[in-house]
């Protein structure tokens, strides 16, 4: 009977190490939301996420770990990552009408300050303005993704496998190291400071565009250097 209270007890710790974070889980989706397009729900993030912080708050050791949200904090963002991954939102024939957005993008913005319209794509791919709507939506939502979730889209995935993690970061820097300095700020603040591309283009004042057009070369350049 003792034992029994003991454990009752004991959960009841747990779950109140985990109410005391609850805020703190909130405030990840809700920012990790704001870089997402309409269509993913804020709810649904934050509770992914506080599901995996009641897991993390029954198994913490906290003679192994200094504090808890320290080690809890990349796991839930790391549950509410693999949520979107779990969406299976690029299938292989819109990843080939993906890439073909961003060629038709890419040059536009050659001679436009804004993006073509889904109406414009759609008459000029041939597609119908839903599924170039739901290839856009599904484009980004993976650019909120690490880098080496984005480097698999399309089908260099079998040459990026082969690329070594320590590797993949030398080419990162060396493909950045050719970008201009605002360019460099530009993917430093979008994947390292996590900030949505409205506040990059308030800060740095360029358009939203045109951060994501920077991003997408980006991207591309880093592809074609593994020789993806």
């Amino acid at each position: 009977m003792m034992h029994n209270a003991y454990v009752q007890d004991l959960k009841h710790q747990e779950d109140e190490l985990a109410i005391q974070y609850l805020p703190a889980v909130k405030a990840m989706a809700f920012r990790l939301k704001e870089r997402l397009p309409s269509s993913v729900d804020f709810a649904d993030l934050s509770a992914i996420g506080t599901e995996e912080l009641i897991k993390l708050a029954r198994r913490y050791d906290e003679s192994k770990n200094d504090s808890f949200w320290g080690y809890a904090k990349t796991r839930v963002y790391g549950a509410m990552l693999d949520y979107l991954r779990s969406l299976d939102i690029l299938s292989r024939a819109s990843r080939k009408l993906v890439k073909a957005i961003d060629y038709i993008v890419e040059e536009h913005m050659l001679t436009h300050d804004e993006e073509p319209s889904d109406e414009e794509l759609s008459e000029k791919l041939g597609e119908s303005v839903e599924k170039v709507h739901d290839a856009r939506i599904a484009s980004s939502i993976y650019t909120v993704m690490p880098l080496h979730d984005q480097l698999q889209i399309g089908d260099e995935g079998a040459a990026l496998a082969a690329v070594e993690k320590d590797e993949l970061v030398e080419v990162i820097k060396k493909v950045l190291s050719g970008y201009k300095e605002r360019e460099q700020m530009i993917i430093q603040l979008y994947y390292f400071e996590e900030l949505t591309l409205k506040e990059i283009s308030a800060l740095l004042e360029i358009t939203e565009s045109r951060i994501s057009q920077i991003h997408k070369s980006v991207i591309q350049k880093i592809k074609e250097s593994i020789g993806a």
